[in-house]
């Protein structure tokens, strides 16, 4: 019985591996298997209380607000969780289609790229400014319609960066990769899970747990709302963090840090390392490197035999969907373009009607403002504008002359950079926010100019962009291109100028590009720092769009908004872009 049983094993079709890699054989469940069922099972036991709060009526934040009491914070640590993975997994899908449609189409590039750097530069509480009101009023009476506004700010500070790693990595896939996919008919569908994905794993994962990081700078903004007469108060990290730094509560303040520093490492064994293991197999080289990161939750589903075969029927899916007589599943047309490429008339005519619409658009933006504000108004929004453009500069400076080299020495020592991930994610995580109180406390009693000494807190939370891009540009460069260098001796600064600098290019500058935007971004929280009844501001365009916001004049929201996006697609365009297609053209790595 047994030997026939092989036998038909044998003669029996194996099951399609998936397009990441993943597959295997039915197999009846062991404890590996009972272990990460327990684990999934806690995830949709999580899921449904978070489903069953977030349709309360929203009368309940009133008649249940916010308290310090220590045995509710692990209740508003959960809330907080629930609404950042909601808003990390809307800008993994954003990522994939926008990103993706960025990199492969000259006409989307045109919109898409210069949309992202205005975006990515609007702060968390300009976007509140105006969904706030949308997202209640979609939801009345129900705390989703609150829960919704909060979700789209954590977004708001997610997306950019994965969008612009992914964009890098898909126009940097070498030329021999893509003339293989072409050889083969791919389609783009498979292209895309077999070639464009897996190349981009390794700098995606790091640029999402940077994301997710990212986002608990943002916490005490998306959950302690308030937008002129409306105010929302959600149960969360961030909004104990409001309450207790509004008291004077040292002790709530790290408390709800001890509890942030708890979920960041809940978050890391569970899901971040389990990637940052599976995603080494993506790594682009020929010599394998001496140490693979490891993750006792990735070895667990490995060795669980339903597992895998739930894995290979989920590739079955996959395989079939590629099937399916859809646009995008169809082989392209292979054909060599020999010719230089130039502009079609459609092309034209799509960048004519680009520029119209944008045309259109500051129209209507100078009539809204005009109404209201003048000329004076519009040169001290310019002169607060030049004045964080200033802080963001030096600082971008100093950030990249720290994190470059111990981002680097980092990367290129694989178990080095496995023991930092969890401590790199919380430091990133760490909101500023929490020192602010300190700082003003030191700006006050040294009789400090806030001027100066409030500027750092704008790259507390964004230098860490820098930080996690080098980390996974030294991490994906190819051993055997390292080995070069230490095979013909190079020195120190030959290595850096001929190997690791062009080697982490195109990485270093998404990270100093979202660390830039970020930068604006954060500015609007960071020039503007307060303590109790202690308030210090700092002259810049950051405080002027707070101080509008507060005070609901949304002219000035949106005059300050529009200048930091001119400044930020100004910058991009005479600096970040100019370094991006350096990186594509002389920088891409290749075999031949």
């Amino acid at each position: 019985m047994a030997q026939g049983d092989l036998e038909k094993a044998d003669r029996a079709p194996p099951l399609a591996p998936t397009p990441l890699g993943l597959g295997g054989e039915g197999f009846r469940p062991n404890f590996y298997d009972l272990a990460i069922f327990i684990l999934i099972a806690g995830v949709f036991v999580v899921l449904a209380h978070g489903a069953r709060e977030w349709s309360a009526p929203a009368a309940r934040l009133a008649a249940e607000p916010v308290t310090l009491d220590p045995a509710m914070l692990p209740e508003y640590a959960l809330r907080t969780t629930l609404r950042m993975f909601a808003a990390i997994v809307a800008s993994l899908i954003f990522t994939f289609v926008v990103a993706t449609l960025a990199a492969k189409s000259k006409r989307a590039e045109l919109v898409i790229m210069p949309a992202l750097d205005i975006l990515q530069s609007v702060p968390v509480l300009g976007f509140l400014t105006f969904t706030v009101t949308f997202f209640l009023h979609l939801f009345p009476g129900s705390q989703l319609g609150a829960e919704c506004a909060a979700i789209f700010a954590i977004f708001t500070s997610q997306a950019w960066n994965m969008a612009f790693s992914l964009y890098q990595s898909l126009r940097t896939i070498p030329h021999d990769l893509e003339d293989a996919a072409l050889h083969f008919q791919m389609s783009p569908w498979l292209r895309f899970w077999r070639l464009d994905l897996p190349f981009a794993a390794p700098g995606l994962i790091w640029n999402t747990m940077m994301s997710m990081s990212g986002g608990w700078f943002f916490v005490v903004a998306s959950e302690a709302i308030t937008v002129g007469d409306t105010t929302v108060t959600l149960p969360g990290i961030g909004s104990w963090l409001a309450v207790a730094i509004a008291a004077k509560d040292i002790g709530a303040v790290l408390l709800a840090v001890l509890t942030m520093g708890a979920v960041i490492l809940a978050y890391d064994q569970l899901i971040f390392r389990p990637v940052v293991a599976w995603g080494d197999k993506f790594r682009f080289e020929q010599t394998a490197s001496r140490f693979r990161p490891h993750s006792w939750v990735y070895d667990w589903w490995r060795r669980g035999k339903l597992i895998r075969q739930i894995s290979g029927f989920a590739g079955w899916i996959v395989d079939r969907v590629s099937d399916l007589p859809l646009p995008f599943t169809r082989a392209p047309r292979v054909h060599i373009n020999v010719t230089v490429d130039k502009r079609s008339v459609g092309d034209w005519v799509w960048s004519a009607l680009v520029f119209a619409v944008a045309g259109y658009t500051f129209y209507r933006i100078v009539l809204y403002t005009r109404a209201t504000l003048g000329w004076g108004d519009l040169l001290t929004a310019f002169e607060f504008g030049l004045m964080t453009l200033a802080r963001v500069i030096v600082l971008i400076a100093i950030a990249s002359a720290i994190w470059v080299p111990i981002g680097v020495w980092i990367g290129t020592r694989p178990r080095l950079a496995n023991m930092m991930q969890p401590l790199a994610q919380f430091l990133a995580a760490f909101p500023a926010n929490v020192l602010f109180p300190m700082a003003v406390v030191a700006i006050v009693a040294l009789h400090l100019n806030p001027n100066i000494w409030l500027s750092p807190l704008m790259v507390l939370g964004t230098q860490w962009y820098i930080l996690f891009n080098v980390i996974a540009g030294a991490s994906a460069f190819p051993t055997d291109l390292r080995e070069v260098g230490i095979m013909f001796h190079m020195r120190t600064w030959q290595r850096w100028r001929q190997i690791v600098i062009p080697g982490i290019l195109p990485y270093y500058v998404t990270g100093a590009l979202t660390a830039a935007g970020g930068s604006w971004n954060a500015s609007i929280v960071a020039e503007v720092a307060s303590w109790g009844d202690t308030r210090l501001r700092a002259d810049g365009l950051g405080s002027y769009i707070a101080d509008a916001s507060a005070s609901g004049d949304y002219p000035r929201v949106v005059l300050g908004i529009g200048i930091m996006a001119v400044m930020v697609v100004t910058c991009n365009r005479i600096l970040w872009r100019p370094l991006y297609l350096l990186a594509e053209r002389r920088f891409r790595l290749e075999q031949n």
